[in-house]
């Protein structure tokens, strides 16, 4: 939204004091607020695999995800039949720390498990 703010400007004459204020005039100044653009968003996606355990998938869904195990357990069953399957939908940065978290913890464990984002 803009607001309109009445400010007194000064004359020549008003500045170097001759102090007739039948000079003053009057402006308006527009502020506009900056619009801020939301960032953009990327999905981040568990992969198939045939040697990834399904109880591993939950156990990566509830720890770094934040999901229930009922959750956890629809999306393994979803990226089990389907070979995908969505963990959330982050900023870039949160995205990104999420994959690398995953795939960190996958590997630690000896697991192919693969994890990426996508923009959304």
């Amino acid at each position: 939204m803009n607001e309109m703010i009445a400010a007194p400007i000064l004359m020549q004459d008003e500045k170097n004091g001759d102090g007739d204020n039948a000079n003053r005039g009057t402006s308006v100044i527009t502020r506009t607020k900056p619009k801020t653009k939301k960032p953009n968003l990327y999905r981040v996606l568990l992969l198939n695999d045939d040697y990834t355990p399904m109880e591993f998938v939950i156990h990566i869904l509830e720890r770094f995800f934040q999901k229930d195990l009922e959750a956890a357990t629809r999306i393994m069953l979803h990226v089990h039949n389907h070979g995908v399957g969505e963990c959330g939908i982050f900023t870039y940065e949160v995205a990104e720390t999420k994959v690398s978290q995953v795939m960190d913890f996958a590997r630690q464990h000896q697991h192919p498990l693969q994890c990426v984002m996508e923009k959304k």
